[in-house]
């Protein structure tokens, strides 16, 4: 005799807080897992903010549409002390496996302290919790990009991932799509720097960090070859000004951190970034870098006033830049 389908054990998730992409993404794998388990579930979005309890009780049950349901329910912390109370109520009925609870909850809670209390009695109903880090510390951030890799079977060098961290890893959702993106269009694995720069070509950051990496090896002219190609492509001149006065700025920070002025801490910089910088100090002065980027922030004047001159304040920074800050004789 056949035997008989098991209906899918139901659950109450609390998402807690951390990175918005991370809470996001969190919030979308434990809808798609109730989803594989229950295909035929019918899936609810509510905002705490706007739900009453009457709301919460509708979405939880039993409908014309389907026995059962996935409830997604944003923003937890500003949920209204009866929609609390039914929440947590719901919560002990999933822990025991009440047949009257037909539905999955996710509750998202954004982070911080308010609903502090909320999160409390939830857990203690029954609720698993799911703690979502911040991704504010550099080497999260690493591990990040290469847990992207490795959910699609990939590796990716260390380099490559460092630079992607250098370049978006203040933007997780970017970040994650560009991971899924060279999956998608490379084959190699792992996929390597050389890569990751090709299909960065576009980002004004990373051509400006080329340029001035051209320009602080002491080559003006493929610096200044680079910008104007990078302008002539579409770049915004003030995005390249941009990314050169962050590039200088690193600088600064190394010079600071290896003269015992600041801590690495202090610093607040990728260490992988701040020991590029560190390696590219030779020759250079405070005066000198000083000088470079009050260049710079004339540059950035002239893109933004009318009658400037943007390319001629660019190149005269990239010149500056490649004599190390020093006045020409």
């Amino acid at each position: 005799m056949a035997g008989k389908r098991s209906k899918p054990q139901t659950r109450f998730v609390l998402v807690i807080g951390g990175d918005e992409f991370l809470n996001e993404q969190q919030v979308r794998d434990c809808r798609d897992e109730a989803a594989r388990n229950d295909p035929e579930a019918e899936i609810i979005e509510l905002d705490a903010s706007e739900t009453s309890q009457y709301d919460f009780d509708e979405a939880v049950s039993p409908s014309l549409l389907s026995p059962s349901s996935i409830v997604i329910i944003r923003h937890i912390q500003n949920a209204d002390d009866a929609l609390v109370d039914t929440m947590v109520s719901y919560c002990a009925l999933t822990a025991k496996n009440s047949p009257d609870a037909s539905a999955t909850v996710i509750a998202q809670h954004d982070g911080g302290q308010k609903g502090k209390r909320i999160i409390d009695r939830l857990v203690k109903a029954g609720a698993e919790k799911k703690a979502i880090p911040d991704l504010k510390r550099a080497d999260a951030k690493l591990n990040f990009v290469i847990q992207c890799f490795e959910r699609r079977n990939r590796r990716v060098d260390p380099a490559a991932a460092q630079q992607l961290v250098a370049v978006l890893g203040e933007k997780t959702g970017e970040l994650a799509a560009m991971c899924e993106q060279l999956c998608f269009d490379f084959d190699d694995d792992p996929i390597g720097l050389d890569l990751v720069n090709q299909y960065l070509t576009g980002n004004a950051e990373v051509t400006g960090f080329a340029v001035a990496d051209a320009a602080l090896a002491g080559n003006d002219a493929k610096a200044i070859i680079d910008m104007r190609a990078a302008v002539a492509q579409g770049t915004d001149p003030i995005a390249l000004v941009g990314a050169l006065a962050m590039k200088l700025r690193t600088l600064a920070k190394a010079s600071a951190v290896r003269s015992g002025s600041i801590s690495q801490a202090e610093a607040k910089t990728n260490p992988w970034v701040l020991r590029n910088a560190t390696r590219q100090l030779s020759g250079w002065t405070s005066d000198g870098l000083s000088r470079c980027i009050q260049m710079l922030a004339w540059a950035d004047e002239q893109n933004k006033t009318n009658g400037g001159d943007p390319m001629y304040a660019l190149e005269r920074s990239i010149e500056l830049i490649s004599r190390k800050g020093r006045m020409s004789v």
